[in-house]
């Protein structure tokens, strides 16, 4: 049997989790309703009385390049689309900053600031924590933070509740993350070789990449039977990755329209230049939801009343028949993209001192 190992960047592989993470999780507890897995974004803990703690935990991201207040921002939603697709606010933050050495007081104020704005809006308390400078850590992973949500334990949300005839809906489109950071950080190429208009478009996809507001907004219309059955935040591997997540932790098929998915112009245009597949390139800010039939056009509407674009890309089927995608009318198997495009593009970029 072929040994599971580390990938060459970004996260690990199913089998390497398999192999390594999921049977070494310490002590079972039966207040422990969802553990870690593979493609989903939350634990699930009993915590007495009907309700439950939706936790996330992920790496604080910081890109000085964007500025320090979108920086801030950024890094603060990266964890709150997570624990928002439970379906539930944010209601407790603890951050663990392990900054560089070089970051100064008037840096970190505007991080902290921006921080303690986000958690406000939202309604999440700083409960504890940790910050320090250290010699050999650099950015843009500057530590990491837990993110915990408390709701009824009859409504919360996991990728592992898609069930056969839920129909499949994406917001705002793909590689939304890509977009966004690739705009904010290659400027003077971006001008120069695709001109102002897509620059500037390009840009405008920075603070579209959260889905805090999309996953709140379209869990009003009901959840389980009676709306939304699933939610996931398509991050690593885009929206396609996203949708075959959702797949394989709800043991089902489905069916894809790929050219249903959005691609907005701007979208393509810089991944073109950077030479990604913008289907399957992180794209922080893309909801991945699975409905019942009877709420779609209500989640639809609620959404884009929010100024939230949403579209019907698909349906799940049972896992018997399969995972496919559509393309120019073909159909063919569907599967996992496994390595994002991203995280090579935007290292070639600095190596050929893009800017």
């Amino acid at each position: 049997m072929e040994r599971a190992t580390f990938p060459e960047i970004g996260k690990i592989s199913p089998e390497f989790f398999d192999a390594f993470i999921y049977p070494r999780l310490g002590r079972q507890r039966e207040d422990v309703l969802v553990g870690p897995r593979h493609g989903v974004d939350n634990g699930i803990v009993r915590v007495g009385d009907g309700k439950v703690m939706a936790i996330t935990t992920d790496p604080i991201y910081i890109v000085p390049q964007y500025g320090w207040e979108k920086a801030a921002w950024f890094s603060w939603h990266i964890l709150a689309s997570d624990v928002t697709t439970s379906g539930f606010p944010p209601a407790f933050i603890i951050p663990d900053f392990n900054l560089p050495i070089g970051i100064t007081e008037e840096e970190f104020e505007i991080i902290w600031r921006i921080w303690d704005q986000e958690s406000k809006k939202y309604g999440a308390a700083i409960v504890a924590g940790h910050t320090a400078r250290y010699d050999g850590t650099d950015y843009p992973m500057v530590g990491g933070a837990t993110f915990i949500a408390i709701g009824p334990e009859d409504k919360y949300l996991t990728p592992e509740m898609a069930r056969p005839g839920d129909v499949l809906v994406i917001t705002k489109g793909a590689a939304i993350e890509a977009t966004g950071i690739f705009a904010s950080t290659f400027v003077e190429t971006i001008r120069k070789d695709l001109g102002d208009d897509i620059l500037e478009a390009g840009q405008a996809f920075f603070y579209q990449m959260s889905t805090v507001d999309d996953a709140l907004t379209a869990v009003e219309a009901g959840v389980r039977e009676d709306g939304v059955t699933a939610m996931h935040d398509a991050t690593e591997c885009g929206v396609i990755g996203g949708l075959y997540e959702v797949a394989q932790a709800s043991h089902v098929g489905l069916i894809v329209d790929k050219d249903k998915i959005p691609v907005h112009p701007a979208v393509q245009a810089i991944a073109d230049r950077f030479w990604m597949d913008p289907y399957i390139s992180i794209s922080e800010g893309t909801l991945v939801m699975t409905v019942r039939p009877h709420k779609v056009d209500e989640v639809v509407r609620r959404l884009e009343a929010k100024g939230i674009r949403a579209a019907i890309v698909g349906e799940v089927l049972p896992e018997e028949q399969g995972r496919w995608i559509i393309e120019n009318g073909v159909k063919k198997p569907l599967e996992h993209p496994r390595v994002d495009p991203f995280w090579a593009a935007i290292r070639r970029a600095f190596e050929e001192g893009l800017r």
